[in-house]
C-alpha cells in the first residue's frame, strides 16, 4: 500500500447556534467564547466550534488561540468534502489563519503545527509540483513544533505521514524532486514513519486514526505480525463518531485480510 489514507483528522457533528460576542468585546467575553469553543471541539462539534472561534476573530483578529484552532478545524472539516474545490477552500483558509498565527508567535508549537498541517492538506489537492514543494516546506515546521513540545501527538502524526511519503516517492517523483529542488537530503525510511506514528500513539492512545495509519505502514513493510498487533489494539479504542466507526471497520477488514493471507 503506497499511500496512507488521505484523511488528516476526522470528526463531525453539528447542532445549535453560537452565542453572540458582547458589545464591549471584553477579555472575559473572549474567554467565555474560547472556553465554550474548546468544549465543542472536545465534543467533536467542529462546525459549531469553528463558528465561535471565527466570532472571536471577527472582534479580535490577532487572538492567537482562535487563529490556531480555527486553522486546525478548517483542515479537519475540509477533509470531509468529496469535491476538491470545497476541500481547497477550507485548506486555503486554514493556511491563511496558520500563517497569521505563526506571524504572531513563530516560536510556539501550535503555530508551527498548524502551518505544517495546513500545508500538507493543501498539497493533497494541488498539482504534483506543489505536492513535492510541500515536502520541503512542511518539515521545518514539524521539527520546530516537536522541539518546543516533544509530546505533541498531532505533530508526531504529521511527521509520520511525511516520512512515509518521502520514503515511498516513486522514481518519477524522485527525479522531479532532484530537478526542481535539488533532491531530498535526508535519508528517510518506513521505519522512521513507524517511529513517529508510534510516538503519536504514545501521547494520544485514544486516536484510532494513528493505529490505522501505523498498520498501513507495517503492511507496506510486509511486517505481518506488527500490522496485526496494531490492528488488534485499534479495535480496543473507544469509538465516539461515525468516522471512528468507519475506521474501526477498515481495521477489522484489514485484520481479516492479514489472517487470510
Amino acid at each position: 500500500m503506497k499511500r496512507l489514507c488521505e484523511a488528516i483528522l476526522i470528526f463531525f457533528m453539528i447542532c445549535g447556534h453560537a452565542p453572540a460576542l458582547m458589545a464591549d468585546g471584553s477579555t472575559t467575553d473572549y474567554e467565555k467564547l474560547l472556553y465554550r469553543a474548546g468544549q465543542l471541539l472536545s465534543a467533536y462539534k467542529d462546525t459549531e466550534a469553528l463558528a465561535l472561534y471565527e466570532q472571536v476573530l471577527s472582534a479580535s483578529e490577532n487572538n492567537y488561540e482562535a487563529l490556531c484552532k480555527a486553522s486546525y478545524l478548517h483542515c479537519r472539516i475540509g477533509d470531509r468534502f468529496a469535491d476538491e474545490s470545497s476541500k481547497l477552500s477550507h485548506f486555503e483558509k486554514a493556511r491563511t489563519l496558520a500563517l497569521h498565527a505563526y506571524t504572531i508567535n513563530p516560536e510556539d508549537a501550535e503555530s508551527n503545527y498548524v502551518m505544517a498541517l495546513s500545508l500538507g492538506c493543501t498539497a493533497m489537492v494541488t498539482g504534483p509540483r506543489q505536492r513535492l514543494a510541500a515536502i520541503y516546506q512542511i518539515k521545518p515546521y514539524i521539527d520546530k513544533a516537536l522541539a518546543v513540545n516533544s509530546q505533541h501527538d498531532g505533530a508526531w502524526y504529521v511527521l509520520g505521514r511525511w516520512c512515509f511519503k518521502v520514503a515511498n516517492l516513486n522514481l518519477a517523483e524522485q527525479a522531479a524532486a532532484k530537478l526542481l529542488f535539488g533532491g531530498i537530503k535526508e535519508k528517510v525510511t518506513n521505519q522512521d514513519a513507524v517511529n513517529a506514528l508510534s510516538q503519536a500513539i504514545r501521547y494520544n492512545p485514544g486516536n484510532i486514526r494513528y493505529y490505522y495509519d501505523l498498520a498501513c505502514v507495517y503492511k507496506e513493510m510486509k511486517d505481518k505480525n506488527a500490522c496485526m498487533s496494531t490492528l488488534r489494539k485499534a479495535l480496543l479504542v473507544n469509538l465516539e463518531t461515525t468516522e471512528e466507526l468507519e475506521l474501526s471497520r477498515r481495521c477489522k477488514i484489514m485484520l481479516d485480510e492479514e489472517y487470510a493471507g
